[in-house]
């Protein structure tokens, strides 16, 4: 009941502090929206429609009130993450120990720029990825945008651009605690930068060879960077030697027996007992 307690205690920390930035998020949305916008008011079908000033679409009287609430929403769930991260942060820590602290720290303050390279990338080349998209729009057609989807367009390129950034840095964990070896990553280094392409082409919108390529092209340099750490790791610190063994196998006895004392032979007749 005591966890229970102090994990309420925390969630509503944690939800009080979301609300306070949903709040903040509201009066930042202009300056936001602007941004988010940015990319499509690059494309010409932003312009099809008006004759010249960039316009989006929305089909229902609520809508853009929902819209408005969404983008606060995430605005306050990036200004309130310094207080839900450390929330977690605190009810996380007291059952770690020591090194996994010092772990669970130095993977946080990696995968937190990781994420936010992957999501400046997508952001960066959005209007050339909706540029081509955009640019095979039949004769005689107009693209009419709603905002809704072009929200979630905006969303899924941060998300994937952002979380396949971790993906190194998770192979680096699991060769910290042994799971992965740097001769595995080696040996399947081919694949992985083939399944990097294919995971590239399958995940982006559209899957045009664009954003393909600067999804696959940074993640394989991470990738090695990451099979550099793991090759830098193993030379430093090698295997035990019998770390190959299974748990069910002895290891061998030592082949030098001097250490141990020859027993004193037994006569094998007893002295004779005097029976008199």
């Amino acid at each position: 009941m005591e966890h229970l307690r102090e994990l309420r205690n925390r969630l509503l920390i944690a939800l009080g502090a979301l609300v306070v930035g949903v709040i903040i998020g509201w009066f930042l949305f202009d300056p936001t929206w602007a941004m988010i916008k940015a990319p499509y008011c690059e494309t010409d079908a932003s312009r099809q429609l008006t004759g010249g000033e960039c316009a989006l679409t929305y089909s229902g009287i609520f809508q853009s009130f929902f819209i408005t609430l969404k983008v606060s929403l995430m605005i306050g769930l990036v200004v309130s993450s310094p207080v839900w991260l450390y929330q977690i942060w605190a009810f996380v820590t007291p059952a770690l120990y020591r090194n996994e602290k010092r772990y669970s720290i130095t993977f946080m303050g990696l995968a937190v720029p990781l994420f936010v390279l992957g999501a400046a990338l997508a952001y960066f080349i959005m209007d050339t990825s909706l540029g081509i998209l955009l640019s095979f729009s039949l004769d005689g057609t107009v693209a009419t945008i709603g905002i809704d989807d072009y929200l979630d367009y905006v969303l899924i390129m941060i998300l994937i651009f952002g979380i396949s950034f971790e993906l190194p840095l998770l192979l680096v964990f699991l060769n910290i605690i042994g799971v992965l070896s740097h001769a595995t990553v080696k040996k399947h280094r081919r694949m992985v930068v083939f399944a990097m392409f294919v995971f590239g082409a399958v995940v982006t919108p559209g899957g045009e060879p664009l954003t393909m390529m600067a999804l696959a092209a940074p993640m394989i340099g991470l990738y090695f960077v990451a099979e550099l750490f793991m090759y830098l790791r193993e030379k430093r610190h090698p295997a035990e030697e019998f770390a190959g063994l299974s748990d069910d196998e002895a290891s061998p006895l030592a082949e030098d027996d001097s250490s141990y004392d020859d027993p004193t032979p037994l006569d094998d007749d007893p002295p004779a007992v005097d029976k008199r």
